[in-house]
């Protein structure tokens, strides 16, 4: 986040959080089978859950990376 105005940046921070928050629930639901998508094989479901979750928590990583 650039340097700004500190309520600009608390929202900044509360978008990134929440947009983490549900890319892990929605990646976390489809390894679980809980989230589906019509005709599209489970399995395949299940690799792009896992690949959500990598990918975000690499986005993580790097976002803690880049502060530091």
């Amino acid at each position: 986040m650039a340097q700004g105005k500190p309520v600009s940046n608390l929202v900044n921070l509360a978008a990134w959080i929440t947009g983490v928050l549900v890319s892990l629930a929605v990646g976390f639901g489809m390894i679980d089978q809980v989230l589906t998508v019509r005709w599209i094989p489970n399995i395949i479901t299940v690799v792009a859950g896992w690949i959500v979750v990598v990918l975000t928590v690499a986005s993580i990583v790097l976002a803690i990376a880049n502060k530091l």
